[in-house]
């Protein structure tokens, strides 16, 4: 849980509150000119409408250069971002042909798949003129290869469990998935900071949904004794299946979850676990096996595992793993593997090749050497951030370390400020965060050197006090304790 300085919240307030206020003004004088000018669409409800709007319009557009950079380059420890520039007060960005080369702190691409890969590089091009690019048909037409059938036996046994199915895009993998595993008459129980791909497919699914306290075991289990307890809505029936999702590493706050805890108390209320790992799958635990591996939680103990190729794996795609059963019902019912074109061959070879590096497959210790890297690289960088008076959020080993910006005056300022030194930072705000919870994500890679994270920490601690977003006071350096020293002496 977070706590805000009561300063910090009074202030974020009284910021939102005058950028609400002037917008609502400057609709205002709007709307009165609109009423003089012809509308085309006469007897139309505007297409669009509501706070949404008002807020794209209004507050998201003044810094929206801050999101969606290009970039002309693969998402290495260092990329090329493209310059834009704005001739209508930030209402459009054009491309200009100018590039920066910036040090990378914003992609998923933990283990550093991503770029060029001595291993994974020439079997991807091999694949891609076997295969080519797209099968262009789903999966139970014409779109299973033989490296799809591979790529779900090398998933299956690289996560501990019987059978897995792969899907072509990870966000669907939880939105398609969760409405075929569970419907009426079924109880939802998730933790209140899940991925918007979980809270859509619990949506979708027509079941009942509770929410619990993030990463609270506690609270988990007195959701699921009142819930069970009371049985459905109305009829107080008992539920015909319970499923607790949760997931492996938090993405907006790089926090790594309760697990053992949770399947405890699963356990013990007959629940079904649906485990999301994919910030976790590949970037933690001793030989990258995700978050059982690392908190020692046997996975036949989680009913569900799903995940993503996109972070750790330099690809696409996501995948559901669990036993043979339930494998060969989703293959039946999921509309993601039904109707949806499969994923791109290349895409899977570079799946199974990265995998193949990271169990040590390929001949070399590469794999044992990147996960070792990912791990040093993130408790460095976090140990010296929150040194610096960062407010960092997460747990240690875990790759995502958000720093709080609060104040949405500080959002632009960090990223711009950064940018013009040349570290690419990703900021994030509202509706991806609560309101007065914004801030700056980073991401760690096995890529990044010693001398990367070096020149990170001097930029972003340069900016932070340009900015003002140090919120503790800063641990004394060794030099100046020693100096101190001499003094007291």
């Amino acid at each position: 849980m977070i706590t805000i300085p009561y300063i910090t919240a009074l202030t974020t307030y009284f910021s939102y509150g005058l950028l609400f206020a002037f917008g609502q003004l400057r609709d205002f004088f709007r709307n009165i000119v609109d009423w003089w000018k012809a509308s085309n669409l006469q007897g139309y409800a505007p297409i669009c409408l509501g706070l949404e709007d008002f807020y794209i319009r209004r507050l998201y557009l003044r810094i929206q250069d801050c999101f969606g950079r290009p970039i002309s380059s693969p998402p290495d420890a260092w990329f090329d971002v493209v310059e834009r520039v704005s001739n209508d007060n930030n209402k459009t960005l054009k491309r200009t042909k100018k590039v920066s080369r910036c040090l990378n702190l914003g992609s998923y691409n933990y283990l550093g798949f991503a770029a060029a890969d001595e291993y994974c590089t020439p079997r991807v091009i091999e694949s891609l003129k076997k295969y080519f690019a797209s099968t262009c048909s789903s999966r139970v037409d014409g779109g299973t290869t033989a490296l799809h059938a591979e790529l779900e036996e090398v998933v299956a046994d690289f996560v501990g469990k019987p059978a897995s199915l792969v899907t072509g895009m990870g966000y669907v993998t939880n939105s398609a998935i969760l409405p075929v595993l569970i419907g009426k008459g079924g109880l939802i129980i998730s933790d209140s900071l899940n991925h918007n791909s979980i809270v859509n497919g619990a949506r979708g699914s027509g079941a009942t949904i509770r929410v619990f306290q993030h990463n609270t075991p506690s609270h988990l289990e007195k959701v699921l004794r009142e819930h069970i307890a009371d049985g459905q809505p109305r009829t107080h029936r008992p539920w015909k299946k319970i499923i607790v999702v949760v997931e492996g590493i938090y993405s907006m706050e790089g926090e790594i979850c309760k697990l053992p805890e949770i399947v405890s108390i699963c356990k013990k209320y007959k629940a079904y676990v649906y485990l999301d790992e994919a910030h976790s799958i590949g970037a933690v635990g001793k030989t990258g096996r995700g978050v059982c591996e690392l908190l020692g939680v046997d996975t036949a103990d989680v009913d569900v595992m799903m995940g993503t190729f996109t972070k750790s794996f330099g690809s696409c795609g996501g995948y559901i793993a669990g036993s043979k059963e339930l494998i060969q019902y989703l293959k039946y019912t999921c509309p993601a593997h039904l109707y949806a074109t499969s994923i791109s061959p290349p895409a899977a070879q570079q799946i199974i090749s990265s995998i193949k590096v990271i169990l040590g497959k390929d001949g070399s210790s590469r794999g044992a050497q990147k996960l070792a890297q990912i791990r040093e690289n993130s408790n460095y960088f976090r140990s010296e951030l929150q040194k610096m008076g960062f407010e960092v959020l997460g747990d240690n080993d875990s790759p995502v370390m958000p720093i709080m910006l609060y104040n949405p005056a500080k959002i632009p300022a960090f990223s711009r400020e950064c940018l013009k030194r040349n570290v690419a930072v990703v900021t994030v705000a509202f509706p991806a965060t609560p309101l007065l919870l914004a801030r700056a994500r980073i991401c760690i890679s096995a890529a990044h050197t010693r001398e990367d994270m070096i020149k990170a920490l001097e930029v972003i601690s340069r900016v932070g006090d340009m900015v003002g977003i140090k919120y503790f006071p800063a641990e004394p350096k060794k030099a100046q304790l020693e100096q101190g020293r001499t003094k007291v002496e």
